[in-house]
């Protein structure tokens, strides 16, 4: 690749597009919407919320020192990360609060990038993690996730319109923003009944000596800000 045709991606990477119409935000929104109510789309759709979820607890383990030894996902939409460290200090409770609020903080971040304009950024920074996800994966269901969901990213960025690229990037936007919330509902239902003994919640209240339900709370908190500063940002208000 020559200077020129670096030059052109760079150019393309860091320039900014156009805003879609407002109908068809409102229409992503929509999309996405549907993609989370309803439970048996859920079922399907809840594997990129885990993907999210699993990647924010080894960045978060990564950016703390912490040795990331391997990702496991689910059939379930169940997912588990396994890191080596100190196993009780800073490190270790930002590692285990990062899972649950991971897909709502990167909905969040790609509505700001998305309000400026840098929608293949957003694409291409996507494809990245999900590449270097993939590096840590460590079973065959959780590679295949992972690699039709960086395929998607990586087509639509490269051999689509504009306009396509656009809807694409604000539905995902919209279903990180809107798929951040249910986790911690359904949480919430499980240990409601007993379920889920060693959930995030729970080993973080083990780690902080505070209670589970002061962690689901700041799991709400962080879902639902996120979903109404973000849905501002995209809707323009």
């Amino acid at each position: 690749m020559n200077s020129t045709e670096l030059g052109d991606l760079w150019d393309r990477l860091t320039g900014t597009q156009p805003a879609p119409e407002q109908w068809l935000v409102v229409v992503t929104a929509a999309l996405a919407l549907i993609a989370v109510v309803p439970n048996p789309i859920w079922r399907l759709a809840r594997n990129t919320i885990t993907i999210a979820h699993e990647g924010g607890h080894g960045l978060v383990a990564l950016l703390t020192g912490r040795q990331l030894s391997g990702i496991r996902l689910h059939s379930d939409t169940s997912g588990l990360t396994v890191s080596r460290g100190k196993p009780t200090g800073i490190g270790m409770i930002l590692t285990a609060a990062a899972g649950y609020t991971a897909p709502s903080l990167l909905g969040l971040g790609g509505a700001w990038l998305l309000t400026n304009g840098r929608i293949t950024l957003l694409l291409w920074i996507a494809t990245a993690l999900l590449a270097a996800m993939l590096v840590m994966i460590r079973n065959v269901y959780g590679a295949l996730t992972v690699i039709l969901t960086g395929t998607a990213f990586l087509l639509v960025s490269w051999l689509t319109s504009s306009d396509v690229q656009s809807a694409f990037a604000y539905a995902v936007v919209w279903f990180l923003l809107l798929g951040g919330v249910r986790p911690p509902f359904e949480l919430q239902s499980k240990r409601r009944f007993g379920g889920a003994p060693d959930s995030d919640a729970d080993q973080l209240a083990r780690l902080t000596h505070a209670p589970a339900a002061l962690w689901l709370f700041l799991f709400h908190a962080v879902s639902l800000c996120s979903l109404i500063g973000g849905g501002r940002w995209l809707l323009g208000w």
